[in-house]
C-alpha cells in the first residue's frame, strides 16, 4: 500500500512536471495552478503516505513541527503568487524549476509533519489537524481572492490552456476556482481526518 502512494505520486509529479502544465501552457496561470495543486495535494500527500515513518515516542515533536510546516507552506504559497514572483516564474525556466522544487518540499514538510506515526497519541493528531485546518484556510483565502479580484492580477493578454483561449481575468478566475476545490478540499479533508482520528483515539493508561 505504501509503496503504491509512492509510485503513485511519483507519477503524478512526472506528469506535472513533463507534461505541457509547465511547458505550452506555461503563460497560463490555471495551468500553474493545475500544476501547483498537483504538486502540494496531490503527489506530496501520496508521497507523504508512502514514505516510512518511524514511531513517534515523543508526541510534543509532531506538536513542534506540524505548525511551523504549515507556516512555512503559507510563505511559500502566497510569495510565489504575488505578481512580481509570478512573472518571473513565467519569463524564467530556472525560477519556475525553484518555484516547483519550494512546492514539493513544503508540501511534503507539510504532510510528512502532520501524518499520524506510530506510537503517536492525540496531542500529535490534534497538532496535524490543526496544521492542516490552517493550511485549508490560507488555500481558501488565497483562492477566493484570485476568483473574486475586479482586476487581473497575471497578464492582461488572452491565453490559451487545454486549446480553450482565455482572458486575463478568466485565466485568473478559473486558476482561483482551481486552488477552492481541490487545495483548500484536500486540505480540509485531511485535517478533518486527523481530527476524526483523534476524537477516536482511546486515551492512554496511566500507571
Amino acid at each position: 500500500m505504501r509503496r503504491a502512494c509512492l509510485v503513485l505520486g511519483l507519477l503524478v509529479l512526472a506528469l506535472v512536471w513533463l507534461g505541457p502544465l509547465l511547458d505550452a501552457w506555461r503563460d497560463s496561470f490555471s495551468a500553474h495552478m493545475l500544476a501547483h495543486m498537483g504538486v502540494v495535494a496531490i503527489a506530496a500527500p501520496l508521497m507523504a503516505i508512502g514514505i516510512p515513518l518511524g514511531a513517534t515516542p515523543d508526541a510534543s515533536r509532531s506538536f513542534t513541527l506540524a505548525l511551523p510546516a504549515s507556516l512555512v507552506e503559507l510563505i511559500v504559497v502566497w510569495s510565489w503568487h504575488a505578481p512580481a514572483l509570478r512573472a518571473l516564474a513565467e519569463s524564467s525556466l530556472f525560477a519556475t524549476a525553484i518555484e516547483q522544487a519550494t512546492f514539493l518540499a513544503a508540501g511534503l514538510f507539510l504532510w510528512l509533519a502532520c501524518l499520524p506515526r506510530r506510537g503517536s497519541d492525540t496531542t500529535g493528531n490534534a497538532a496535524g489537524a490543526f496544521a492542516l485546518l490552517l493550511t485549508s484556510i490560507h488555500m481558501t483565502l488565497l483562492g477566493a481572492l484570485l476568483a473574486l479580484t475586479p482586476r487581473p492580477l497575471y497578464g492582461t493578454g488572452e491565453v490559451s490552456c487545454f486549446g480553450v483561449a482565455l482572458s486575463a481575468q478568466q485565466d485568473q478566475e478559473l486558476g482561483g476556482v482551481i486552488m477552492l476545490l481541490v487545495g483548500a478540499a484536500v486540505y480540509l479533508a485531511g485535517g478533518v481526518t486527523l481530527f476524526a482520528r483523534m476524537l477516536a483515539t482511546p486515551p492512554r493508561k496511566t500507571v
